[in-house]
């Protein structure tokens, strides 16, 4: 079997929603269906992260970040963590939980080591889309949080994959985002229950264009992905800005710029990065 023979195999598979999950995962869709409910509210939120230790201290600790904590005053109760931060960012956690639970498959050490950095990316990207969408193009950040954490995670599920289709980590890295991207993509995103407006931000990146200045959630994190400081391991898209491209993007952004936000704004989006990486 090839590579291209390969993602056409699993993104058959994910698109009959036959997708290969650790038992653990199973658990946090149900945790993120009960917080998806319109009657699901404080009290019974914090219940639900209660009962998962490692998500209480995640709760607690981005309810802390500079992000999230603008009088200062730190709390140390999930109750208090959830009051504060409101179920829609729980679900984002939910969220990042579930994707690193998808990598978690992986042991092999060289593509253990590219889950580790397509994570990196991740929660920079999520960072910063966060802080964008806040500041710069207006949109919802909590979705806009919750976007940039699920942005990447048709990769991982691929490289959760690669012990079966070892096939997928050979070739160049243009099959991915011609063959396998979008059409695992899809097939993950549906599974994952992803609300419309942000699988559609999440196939603008697919595209890979940008307006400037930024208008749109795809926008957002298409900029959010161009600046941050670690790229995916998986591809470079034709044309993508380098790492060196990136610190010369700027733009009026009423009256200031691009470049002043996201000075003023730095403290914050690493508390909220370091959070993820929890």
């Amino acid at each position: 079997m090839d590579r291209l023979d390969a993602f056409k195999n699993i993104a058959a598979q994910a698109s009959r929603g036959e997708l290969t999950f650790p038992a653990n995962v199973n658990a946090s869709l149900r945790l993120q269906q009960a917080l998806s409910d319109p009657d699901c509210h404080v009290e019974a939120a914090a219940r639900l992260i209660q009962a998962d230790p490692l998500l209480a201290a995640r709760s607690v600790a981005i309810a802390n970040s500079v992000a999230y904590n603008r009088s200062g005053t730190e709390i140390s109760s999930v109750r208090a963590a959830v009051q504060r931060l409101g179920v829609r960012t729980l679900q984002s956690l939910v969220a990042a939980l579930i994707v690193r639970q998808i990598g978690s498959q992986v042991t092999d050490p060289a593509l253990l080591a590219k889950v580790n950095q397509l994570w990196e990316h991740t929660a920079h990207v999520a960072a910063l889309s966060q802080v964008i969408a806040r500041r710069v193009t207006h949109v919802d950040p909590d979705t806009a949080l919750f976007a940039g954490i699920v942005h990447e995670v048709a990769g991982f599920y691929m490289l959760s994959c690669a012990g079966e289709y070892p096939e997928v980590m050979e070739g160049e890295p243009e099959d991915w985002v011609e063959h396998g991207e979008i059409d695992i993509g899809r097939g993950v995103l549906t599974k994952l229950g992803v609300p419309e407006g942000v699988y559609k931000a999440i196939e603008a990146m697919w595209i890979g264009l940008r307006a400037l200045p930024p208008e749109t959630l795809g926008d957002t994190l298409l900029l959010a992905n161009d600046l941050a400081p670690v790229h995916s391991p998986l591809y470079q898209r034709p044309g993508a800005t380098t790492l060196q491209g990136a610190r010369t993007i700027d733009f009026v952004v009423g009256e200031g710029t691009l470049h002043a936000i996201m000075t003023e704004s730095a403290h914050e989006v690493q508390s909220l990065y370091a959070v993820l990486m929890l």
